[in-house]
């Protein structure tokens, strides 16, 4: 039971720090909860790598924020928008 409770806090924290990124910027984010969810691990994995190589300690939930937050905005920038226009979603042809 340790992995599967690991896991699912794992999507919890990560469901819970990428909200908070999506509602850092302004805007609508037509995003859906899984893709919230891989925001937020994605930002929370990125910081780790970031605050272990600089000053060798964990990340704190800040940095996750801010790091998820910055995988929003290169999500929005990648569909043509900008930090409070989310672009236009690509087209399901």
């Amino acid at each position: 039971m340790g992995f599967l409770g690991y896991l699912i806090a794992l999507l919890i924290v990560g469901l819970i720090v990428g909200a908070l990124a999506r509602l850092a910027l302004p805007g609508r984010d037509p995003m859906s909860i899984p893709q919230t969810i891989a925001v937020g691990i994605g930002g929370s994995f990125l910081a780790g790598i970031a605050a272990e190589l600089l000053v060798g300690r964990p990340a704190g939930f800040l940095l996750c924020l801010i790091f998820s937050a910055g995988i929003v905005y290169v999500i929005r920038r990648s569909r043509g928008g900008g930090l409070t226009d989310p672009g236009m979603p690509p087209l399901d042809r």
